[in-house]
């Protein structure tokens, strides 16, 4: 047999571990405990030192010729599905609530305040893809994806911005980039179909003519299945 162990270049081995305990009043009561490892297994446990702290924070540092990777502001939201650092791609999710929305004149929708579904939103710097769920819970690899029954959206979920100047290239931070994302979308103007794609079951139009300013909830009925799972975009 042939010995391949050269190849598999760098090995990591585990030097410590942190536990982070918090009481039931919030962040404002925590403790981080320090373990030492041995053989892959957690020893000498104990509060965490300033210099074991300095440590940490100089491992975490990014460069300022690395500032085009995505990083955490701190601890990740937990509506965050999925993110790659280098490629700057990140998945996650929204619940459903009231948002206001922007409609062309010439689709004769009057702009407002109107309940949406809960979304799956994808994106990097440059590009954003977006689908509907059907509940409010935490999607897991399963969980079919809808159609995001907005104007503006083709049918493998990729979203036309249009005129949007887009300005996300300098983004560093996982938590800014999906803010900026949201705002981009949201205050943009829906106009259009795209290519013939219905995004609902029933009138696009309609739809949105009976929410917007009613305070009525979206109609999940009206939602449709794509051919896709979570697993499949992640």
């Amino acid at each position: 047999m042939e010995d391949i162990t050269n190849s598999f270049g760098t090995y990591f081995d585990p030097i410590c571990a942190l536990v982070f305990y918090q009481g039931n009043s919030g962040y404002t009561e925590s403790y981080v405990e320090y373990f030492d490892m041995k053989n892959g297994l957690p020893i000498n446990p104990h509060p965490i030192t300033v210099l074991e702290g300095q440590r940490l924070a100089t491992a975490l540092q990014v460069k300022e010729e690395n500032m085009n990777v995505l990083r955490s502001d701190g601890i990740l939201p937990n509506n965050l599905l999925s993110f790659d650092a280098k490629s700057s791609a990140i998945v996650w999710f929204t619940k459903a609530g009231v948002r206001e929305l922007f409609f062309d004149k010439n689709l004769g929708i009057q702009s407002g305040k109107a309940h949406i579904p809960p979304l799956v939103w994808i994106a990097d710097r440059k590009t954003l893809h977006l689908y509907a769920l059907s509940s409010n819970r935490k999607p897991t690899l399963n969980t079919p994806l809808l159609y995001a029954p907005f104007f503006n959206v083709y049918q493998n979920g990729s979203v036309c911005m249009g005129t949007v100047d887009i300005a996300t290239a300098e983004t560093g931070s996982v938590n800014e980039l999906m803010m900026l994302w949201e705002n981009y979308f949201f205050n943009s103007y829906f106009s259009h179909l795209m290519s013939g794609h219905n995004p609902v079951n029933g009138n696009c139009v309609m739809l949105w003519e009976n929410l917007i300013g009613t305070g009525k909830s979206f109609p999940s009925e009206m939602l449709l299945k794509t051919t896709k799972k979570l697993k499949d975009i992640l």
